[in-house]
């Protein structure tokens, strides 16, 4: 009896699982961050006073104006 075996480059296709293995689990853990602990972190108003008095400069001695 003759075996009829099909070797189609089987070895090619371990690194293509192993490549979808790691982008599986890349997702599962943002998947993790983003749903187990309630989503994006809630914004917080933050109002910011950048106005500062205005500053005269001293005068320069010897002009006069």
């Amino acid at each position: 009896m003759a075996e009829n075996t099909n070797n189609t480059g089987g070895s090619g296709n371990t690194g293509l699982a192993f490549i979808v293995g790691a982008i599986v689990v890349v997702l599962a853990v943002v998947a993790y961050f983003v749903f187990a602990r309630g989503g994006a972190p809630e914004t917080k108003q933050i109002d910011v006073n950048v106005d500062v008095p205005e500053v005269s400069a001293p005068a320069v001695p010897g002009t006069e104006g």
